[in-house]
């Protein structure tokens, strides 16, 4: 196990070593520049900028400045938000769509492994036929989407919920929707599909001869069985949400890291785009090895290799 997880941890250094080298030269390949679209600046004042960010210097020496800092923790100064590193943006952005993004994943994990049960074990019913035509739905709409129609009925129409992120208990609810939306439709089908295959095994068929309960076959034996494709997904999905929706942090105004994304690309931030594809990259990468290592607790018989 622990030559396992070095060997990953190794592997994960070159894949930030391979984003970061991208994503800089891909982001300098763009015409402009990070000033070009302030007011009319004085070259005096340009030069001097430039200098001050190290933007004077050629890009290879910039690459190579970025990667030693990089190495040390420091992700470098925002070209926008002046006097602000990197590191303090995402320190503070980060909690914000954490919390929203972890709550939105309890609800998904709890709602998609409890659908996808019963869906299984009322196979070909109505109740069944139901939930595939909501889980369907739910993987074809955009979290957007479901976070514009949610902001319009119970915000616009019904004044229930404020439409914008206020920070307190109710400006939760329809973030937390919208971002668990998805992840619960793809969890229900996955374990729809998983415990199907799994009721149909020969250990299945003995515990129905002996006589057990179907809760007891259904939560003993098959849902542990079937969760190993669940877990699969959730290592990129909760990275994903607890970063934030891209867009649904920018309709809902949540100061988070998604928000924070999207607007350092338009306002050309290169130290906050950079900070925030690694810190991005990093924490798929967390969690995929906490996968890994998930394999082997739910299922001693896989090997880490």
């Amino acid at each position: 196990m622990t030559k396992y997880i070095v060997k990953r941890i190794a592997y994960g250094l070159l894949t930030l070593f391979l984003v970061s080298t991208i994503t800089f030269w891909l982001m300098n390949l763009i015409p402009g520049g990070p000033f070009l679209a302030e007011k009319a600046k004085s070259e005096a004042v340009m030069k001097a900028l430039e200098e001050k960010y190290g933007l004077d210097q050629p890009k290879t020496v910039q690459y190579k400045n970025y990667l030693v800092n990089l190495v040390h923790g420091d992700l470098g100064l925002s070209t926008k938000q002046r006097g602000r590193t990197v590191n303090d943006i995402i320190g503070e952005a980060f909690p914000t769509s954490a919390k929203i993004g972890s709550i939105a994943m309890v609800v998904a994990i709890l709602l998609g492994l409890s659908l996808g049960s019963v869906a299984a074990l009322n196979r070909g019913k109505w109740l069944d036929n139901l939930i595939i035509v909501v889980s369907t739905m739910g993987i074809a709409v955009p979290s957007f989407i479901v976070a514009t129609l949610l902001m319009y009925f119970l915000s616009v129409k019904l004044s229930i919920l404020p439409s914008f992120w206020q920070g307190n208990a109710s400006s939760f609810v329809i973030p937390v929707i919208a971002l668990a939306f998805y992840p619960t439709a793809y969890i229900t089908r996955l374990t729809r599909s998983s415990i199907l295959d799994v009721l149909g095994q020969d250990y299945m068929t003995t515990a129905r001869a002996k006589g057990l309960s179907q809760f007891k076959r259904l939560f003993k034996h098959a849902l542990r069985n079937a969760v190993l494709p669940v877990v699969t997904y959730l290592g990129p999905a909760i990275a994903g949400t607890l970063c934030g929706s891209l867009v649904v942090e920018k309709i809902l105004t949540i100061p988070g890291l998604g928000e924070m994304f999207v607007s350092s690309i338009t306002n050309r931030d290169y130290p906050l785009v950079m900070g925030t594809t690694v810190f991005f990259a990093a924490l798929i990468i967390v969690m995929n090895v906490l996968v890994d290592i998930a394999y082997k607790i739910i299922d001693p018989r896989i090997k880490l290799n």
